[in-house]
């Protein structure tokens, strides 16, 4: 099983997370921010991964460390979750459907971070979440577990659905990217490594 489980306590925020890459989509996520976890809750979910976070964050100043370091706390955990990547397929790509609302998810396990985000919201919040907050969410995300990730939204008016679809076709990508091929030996790169 890949699993791992990380704590992260600095003055802004405080994160545990318990995460199994061989999961069966459970979670269990409390962040005080409820759009949020809502979110989380589909990234498990549709990524078939088991979840287990909590955070406690400085909601009083607004939701921004909180989301952040989620992303930050994610993203460390999936890397140490993948370890060498040896026998991983890398890459997954998902082109996601919700009511109007049409997204495009690319990702590569690379070792090399890198967030291509083409998208805007029309409102400034979801809830207690701030629409701005998705793009950095998936920004520390992808700059601390070394992830190559491109979202495009090709159509779509709603911003609930615009999101919602963002979360669901990242998980839907991940849930490729790390799933094994037993024709791969070692790692998938002509580099013999997937790192920077």
């Amino acid at each position: 099983m890949r699993t791992a489980q990380l704590q992260r306590d600095t003055y802004e925020t405080k994160i545990h997370i318990n995460i199994n890459l061989d999961g069966k989509g459970k979670s269990n996520i409390v962040t005080g921010i409820g759009f949020f976890d809502h979110m989380l809750t589909h990234v498990a979910k549709h990524g078939f991964l088991d979840l287990d976070l909590k955070a406690e964050g400085d909601l009083q100043v607004d939701c921004h460390h909180t989301i952040e370091d989620v992303g930050i706390v994610l993203g460390k955990a999936i890397a140490q979750a993948l370890g060498e990547k040896k026998g991983i397929k890398r890459y997954g790509s998902f082109i996601l459907p919700m009511e109007e609302a049409l997204v495009i998810c690319a990702l590569d396990i690379s070792g090399r971070p890198y967030l291509g985000f083409d998208a805007s919201f029309s409102t400034e919040r979801l809830g207690t979440m701030d629409t701005q907050m998705v793009e950095e969410f998936f920004r520390a995300l992808c700059l601390h577990g070394g992830l190559n990730l491109h979202i495009k939204v090709l159509s779509g008016t709603n911003d609930h659905h615009i999101a919602e679809a963002m979360f669901k076709a990242f998980g839907k990508a991940l849930d490729m990217a790390v799933a094994y091929d037993e024709r791969i030996e070692g790692v998938l790169s002509t580099k013999g490594m997937l790192e920077g």
